[in-house]
């Protein structure tokens, strides 16, 4: 109460006593407000697809560091006329600008296929699939440095902090297994620049991010109990479920808490899944081998085992799988120098394992109702780093599609005659993330998120059908 004036009437309280009462409910107002945001965000637009499906899982194959195009997909006859001799075009500025001559492609292209596209001898497996592959030649990024380029390739953002595409496809789609997450990375041996926030959920609920399994045993930490006692186990997740259920209770909804909640009760059910799912003990042999799991070649035997265990995955309901690349001890396929002899064992560590995982899924009729993506954050410059390496280029490289709803056999876009530049049928990161939506039934335009006073997409407010590898 305020002091009474002279006649005895209560005194109005001044604006600064007026705020300094009333300060808690005011920040309680606010409270509110947010919660409701953080309320309405908790519930997506779509809990499902908006239109019938084409494909219901995504296997993307993730090439670190960026794939020369023109020395697998893209033949340049003009590049090889002109190898050593000053490159005509101007060039943009690179990462390290230590730019020499043209550099003519190292290896040989052939037609394959009914389809007749031409493969380097890089890939002599993956190019008796072809048939099989939708070839972008035509894509594009924003970002010629490793880090920036590879958040925009998952994340359709350049900086830090943004869902990662599989954790879209979660939050719009959710899983159809019960016992194992729906956006899971294998772990090859190499994490990308940038980190593991390339698979973050980002601004969305935390039961969104993604599950790193490594290779190995255990490829999980803690998949398998060590309590010593049967039900030691159930009694700390029970004390762990009443503990947070009162700390929910008092504080109301939380993210924080309702996500610590949904994965301590996955984590238990993972315990009995992985290890199921990581065991090769019920594939025939004739399937081990069609992944290369008996190749001589150690990191293809890696690589393949991961092949593998991404088609038991999406068999199981698992709804984005990412292979990571495996550890050769080079950079990646990110060769500024040694171009011939590190692509050659980037090529050779995979090609077999991918060839294996598409004969697989045909074979299994999973192929009709599994998107593959084949991608790099950018490719590589027509004209030499040094004497024997290409730099970075994202004004135009080729990436492959392959599964439910893409047209086999098919080549979308050109470049320029030395592969430098897209010249006809551009694509961008956010087209690739717009199409990889439809096949799984999802209208990017309606798949949103409210968060910082707006509703947020993963095509941000771009993002446009590539039609033409649609079938």
């Amino acid at each position: 109460m305020t002091e009474p004036t002279a006649t005895g009437e209560p005194r109005p309280p001044s604006r600064r006593e007026l705020l300094a009462r009333a300060c808690h409910g005011f920040g309680g107002l606010a409270a509110c407000s947010l919660l409701a945001d953080a309320a309405r965000a908790e519930r997506p637009l779509v809990r499902g697809p908006h239109f019938a499906p084409r494909a219901n899982a995504v296997i993307f194959l993730y090439m670190d560091g960026g794939p020369s195009q023109v020395d697998t997909f893209d033949p340049k006859p003009r590049l090889q006329q002109d190898d050593g001799k000053p490159f005509p075009m101007k060039k943009e500025p690179t990462q390290f600008n230590d730019n020499g001559n043209t550099l003519g492609s190292p290896w040989r292209f052939a037609p394959h296929g009914e389809s007749g596209i031409p493969v380097s001898e890089l890939f002599p497996h993956i190019a008796r699939c072809v048939d099989r592959l939708a070839v972008v030649r035509s894509m594009t990024a924003d970002f010629s440095e490793h880090t920036n380029a590879n958040y925009f390739l998952h994340t359709g953002h350049g900086l830090q902090g943004r869902p990662s595409m599989g954790a879209w496809f979660d939050y719009g789609l959710g899983c159809a297994s019960r016992d194992l997450p729906a956006f899971v990375v294998l772990n090859g041996g190499l994490i990308p620049p940038g980190g593991l926030d390339c698979f973050h959920s980002g601004f969305l609920p935390a039961s969104h991010q993604a599950s790193v399994l490594g290779r190995g045993e255990e490829p999980l930490a803690n998949v398998r109990a060590r309590e010593e006692r049967a039900g030691q186990q159930s009694r700390k997740l029970d004390l762990l479920r009443r503990l947070d259920a009162a700390v929910a209770e008092r504080l109301g909804h939380a993210d924080a808490i309702e996500s610590a909640i949904a994965n301590h009760e996955l984590a238990a059910r993972m315990q009995l899944a992985v290890p199921e799912l990581t065991s090769l003990a019920g594939e025939s042999a004739a399937t081990q081998r069609l992944y290369g799991l008996d190749d001589e070649y150690e990191p293809a035997r890696g690589y393949g085992r991961q092949c593998l265990l991404a088609r038991r995955l999406v068999e199981r309901g698992v709804r984005f799988v990412e292979l990571t690349c495996p550890n050769l001890g080079t950079d990646r396929w990110d060769q500024h120098s040694g171009l011939k002899d590190n692509h050659e064992r980037n090529a050779r560590s995979v090609d077999r394992g991918i060839a294996g995982l598409l004969r697989d899924l045909e074979g299994r009729g999973l192929l009709d109702t599994t998107l593959v993506v084949w991608a790099g954050e950018f490719g590589r410059t027509p004209f030499a780093q040094g004497r024997d390496g290409r730099d970075h280029n994202p004004f135009g490289f080729s990436i492959w599609l392959a599964g439910g709803g893409i047209r086999g056999g098919v080549v979308h876009g050109v470049t320029d005659e030395y592969g430098y530049k897209v010249v006809q049928g551009k694509v961008t990161v956010h087209d690739l993330h717009a199409t990889m939506l439809h096949l799984l039934g999802i209208d990017h335009l309606r798949l949103t998120y409210r968060f910082g006073g707006r509703d947020i997409r993963l095509t941000d407010v771009y993002g446009e059908l590539i039609h033409p590898i649609l079938a």
